[in-house]
């Protein structure tokens, strides 16, 4: 199970040359501006700017598949269930089936914007290590604890991962899905509720009980009797071609939020 989301941090591209205090601001922006897109017309022009930035970046694009296995399950919920819920004009009917043109709009607005900030914040932790990425929000001032807490869960998540396959595979040698009975497709039984409750329950206390002594442990090393400032001489200067790249981002950002303004006041 791989949760390293800056596994491809070492890569020489335009994105990656952007420093990340600059760039945290640039994307930052640039995904604020689409999460206010309400304009259908305005869906391939932020998609086409997301996926202009992801070729830059030269990030794979198995890696951006990858992130998307479990959002996609949200998105096939969004994509089944709201044209055949939400509208008021009928495309197709059929029995107690009716798909609205008002809710099909509505999932590509959706589905444009969900992938767009998703790769937008691929770009953000993909292409500079995660460290520079939490010391950048710091340096803009994100208070230190909410930084203390997002190095940790970072780190531990890939413990937890390792606790849950190593509990997942003891199941299956204990004989765990090879039931003799015959099961019904996609309706899990009783018994295997039970099964992944008590996982559930078991990870959820394991990972209880390792934070706390993690917590401990960075007591009694003297974390919270001091706070750390952030030396001016740590943050970077801003060099060219962060400064070209910042204010391209907020341009673009700025004219997104425009055209969305305008074609709302033409409407």
């Amino acid at each position: 199970m791989k949760l390293n989301i800056d596994e491809y941090a070492h890569l020489r591209s335009p994105i990656h040359a952007w420093q990340p205090r600059y760039k945290l601001i640039g994307l930052g922006a640039l995904m604020f501006a689409v999460a206010m897109v309400e304009t259908l017309w305005l869906v391939p022009v932020i998609m086409g700017l997301t996926a202009l930035l992801y070729g830059l970046s030269r990030l794979p694009w198995r890696y951006w598949l990858q992130r998307l296995r479990y959002p996609s399950f949200f998105l096939l919920g969004v994509i089944l269930v709201l044209p055949l819920m939400s509208g008021e004009t009928v495309l197709w009917q059929w029995g107690p089936l009716t798909l609205w043109q008002e809710g099909c709009w509505a999932v590509v607005l959706i589905v444009g914007r969900f992938l767009s900030i998703l790769t937008l914040s691929l770009l953000l932790f993909g292409t500079a290590p995660f460290l520079q990425t939490v010391k950048a929000m710091r340096s803009l001032g994100l208070p230190a604890t909410l930084t203390d807490m997002l190095l940790l869960s970072y780190r531990y998540l890939y413990e937890i991962a390792d606790q849950f396959l190593r509990m997942k595979q003891s199941m299956r040698l204990r004989g765990f899905g090879y039931a003799p009975t015959r099961r019904i497709p996609l309706i899990p039984q009783r018994r295997d509720l039970q099964v992944f409750a008590s996982l559930a329950g078991t990870l959820f206390i394991r990972s209880y009980e390792q934070s706390e002594r993690v917590y401990q442990a960075m007591r009694l090393r003297g974390y919270g009797n001091s706070r750390s400032q952030l030396a001016e001489r740590d943050r970077p200067r801003l060099d060219p071609w962060s400064a070209i790249a910042t204010g391209l981002s907020l341009t673009m950002a700025i004219a997104l939020v425009v055209a969305e303004y305008w074609i709302g006041m033409k409407a």
